[in-house]
């Protein structure tokens, strides 16, 4: 034969090679096959059945002994661990197949019954919930392994409350208005009556409860340290019945004024 016209098996080396090497070693794993796995005996026999489309009630146990014992066989010859199940069902279905072909008398068949029975019923059993296995399975996994969530929130405004004045901040605030009006006071001596009630509705003209005013703004320096001491009385009056209030965002921070709103 002329082994130009042979097609090279491979090229080693830029020379093609037409010929197997007779001291090639092939390991015994170097092939490997992947046989349709299963779940367990019955499921091997319900696909052995199903596969040959037998009716599962009359099953002919002499054929299906004959392929399952084919696949037990094949399974160890390529030397896959066999599960001891499935062995334990090879000597079920060898008892099944001995006890129909023994004769036995009509008393002895009617009280033992079909020797398939018990077999045929687990067959049925087994099937109904692989369909139901498969059939959720199909399902999507969203709403099956996993669940949405959804979080509403509310629509909610934060009110900032103001931060309450301390006395001290008062005093201090107080003390920088007194020093103010020092320089607007004057050395000559008069005589003036300074109404405490009629300061009150002063101040309670100047502020109103939509709106904060800064201290320092109800306060007239051209009245001199008495017209401030009497204001500044006239503030904590109004404070302790409630008719204004003060504010302060942060420790010497400015402060500020407005009037309590109605309650009505």
């Amino acid at each position: 034969m002329n082994t130009s016209t042979i097609s090279p098996l491979a090229l080693i080396a830029g020379k093609p090679f037409t010929t197997i090497p007779q001291d090639l070693y092939i390991p015994p794993d170097a092939l490997e096959v992947i046989l349709e796995s299963f779940e367990g005996p019955l499921d091997l026999l319900l696909y052995l059945i199903k596969k040959q489309n037998l009716d599962i009630l009359n099953i002919p146990i002499a054929e299906i002994t004959a392929q399952y014992m084919e696949y037990v066989e094949l399974m160890r010859k390529v030397r896959l661990e066999l599960a001891a199940e499935y062995l334990v069902m090879a000597a079920l279905l060898a008892e099944i197949k001995s006890r129909l072909l023994l004769p036995r008398s009509t008393e002895i068949e009617e009280e033992e019954g079909d020797p398939r029975a018990e077999l045929i019923r687990r067959l049925q059993e087994y099937e109904r919930f692989k369909k139901v296995a498969e059939e959720i399975d199909e399902i999507p996994r969203l709403h099956r392994d996993i669940f949405q969530t959804q979080v509403i929130v509310p629509d909610k405004q934060l009110e900032h409350k103001p931060p309450d004045v301390e006395l001290n901040e008062l005093l201090l605030a107080f003390k920088s208005i007194l020093q103010r009006a020092e320089l607007f006071s004057s050395h000559q001596i008069e005589k003036e009556t300074l109404s405490l009630r009629e300061r009150m509705s002063k101040v309670l003209d100047l502020v109103d409860s939509e709106q904060f005013i800064p201290f320092h703004q109800l306060f007239n320096f051209d009245e001199g340290r008495e017209g401030v001491v009497v204001s500044f009385i006239a503030i904590l009056e109004l404070i302790k019945e409630s008719l204004i209030e003060l504010v302060q965002q942060a420790p010497f921070a400015p402060i500020y004024i407005k009037a309590k709103a109605s309650s009505q």
